[in-house]
């Protein structure tokens, strides 16, 4: 290697270091929110909470339209 390759590889090097350290301030910073705003401490306990929530929501859609249905018959047919 050469004196310039060593230097763009020194480069290189420095610039995947910086990156490197923002990435990891930017997973600390979400990882702070996730846990401030939704109670999880970790990646796995989120996806838990995901899943619940949107069988909460499914079943709460579904409950919006049973009441609408019922809702439809009574006032309708009346």
């Amino acid at each position: 290697m050469n004196t310039q390759q060593l230097l763009d590889l020194k480069k290189e090097i420095e610039e995947a270091r910086q990156t490197a350290t923002e990435l990891t301030g930017r997973k600390k910073q979400l990882m702070e929110t996730l846990e401030k705003d939704w109670g999880c401490a970790t990646i796995p306990q989120a996806e838990k909470k995901a899943e619940k929530m949107s069988t909460d929501i499914n079943q709460l859609n579904q409950q919006i339209k049973d009441s609408t249905i019922e809702l439809e018959e009574k006032y309708l047919e009346g």
